[in-house]
């Protein structure tokens, strides 16, 4: 690896370890409502990415053809908003692990779709490391009880998670990392109040209290704002497909930092697991 894929790579790992971190902060919001605050914290995200667009925003903007704010749209509908709605529609009828552990597969799954979207056969080496990765993380959350709904809803959380770094391929060469992630939030915070009005009616939006507004800065500022900017920047420098086989270290993350606010543990399986992906995620990256 050369410096610039050396820094791509450490980009998209601290985006998925950002990411994990906010399952976390995700616990302590249990209570207010989805829509509303999936709102509050890509429209503060916004906010703060505009002012790094830099120059020439508007008129890249007005370039786009109308399929490729199409795609923006999906985007931010499948990665963005729909993917926290299956993950919190999982975890009604399942335990968490379950949708982890089919967000865990994303790696494979996007190791073989980007390549031949791409016109090009899969490589060999990243999907031998993005099936590492899928075993590293299933190890680390195990697997939990379920039924048909759930598994339904992990598999929409697993497609969500593939279109997050599929659909942006094509608009993150004319847009780049920051401006790209500033139009994906606006058009998120769009479609989250959108839902917010058509599911909740006038309750969808309140005043947060003390801790759940630690929360939504935490995912706006920090997750937001910092992880999609170095997402974007990692998958612009490495690709898709070895971006992508870092999300692994997303339920390592989770798991490292849930026993701070005492929602869980880590234990052999979970180093075991951890060990796992970091072979996977060297194997398939090259590092």
């Amino acid at each position: 690896m050369n410096v610039t894929t050396t820094r791509g790579a450490l980009l998209a790992a601290l985006a998925c370890v950002l990411v994990g971190g906010s399952f976390t902060a995700n616990s302590v919001l249990g209570d207010y409502p989805y829509a509303g605050g999936q709102f509050l914290r890509y429209a503060l995200a916004c906010l703060l990415l505009v002012p790094a667009a830099g120059k020439g925003a508007a008129r890249r903007l007005r370039a786009l053809t109308p399929r490729q704010w199409g795609r923006l749209a999906l985007l931010s509908a499948v990665g963005m908003v729909g993917f926290n709605l299956a993950v919190i529609a999982a975890e009604r009828t399942a335990e968490p692990a379950v949708p982890g552990v089919f967000v865990g597969c994303a790696p494979v799954a996007v190791a073989v779709l980007v390549p031949l979207l791409d016109g090009r056969r899969p490589q060999r080496v990243v999907l031998y490391g993005s099936l590492l990765v899928a075993v590293g993380a299933f190890t680390v959350q195990g697997w939990g009880r379920t039924d048909g709904t759930g598994i339904a809803f992990s598999v929409c959380a697993l497609a969500g998670e593939v279109g997050f770094a599929v659909l942006a391929v094509p608009v993150l060469r004319p847009l780049g990392p920051r401006l790209l992630s500033a139009t994906v939030c606006a058009v998120a915070a769009l479609e989250s109040a959108a839902v917010g009005l058509l599911v909740d009616g006038a309750g969808w939006l309140r005043r947060p209290d003390t801790v759940e507004t630690a929360a939504l800065l935490w995912q706006a500022v920090v997750v937001t704002v910092v992880g999609f900017v170095c997402w974007y920047i990692g998958m612009q420098r490495i690709g898709a497909e070895r971006a992508t086989l870092f999300s692994g270290l997303i339920p390592v993350a989770a798991a490292c930092t849930a026993p701070l606010v005492g929602t869980g543990s880590y234990g052999l399986a979970q180093a075991a697991g951890s060990a796992l992906v970091g072979l996977g995620v060297a194997l398939g990256s090259g590092a």
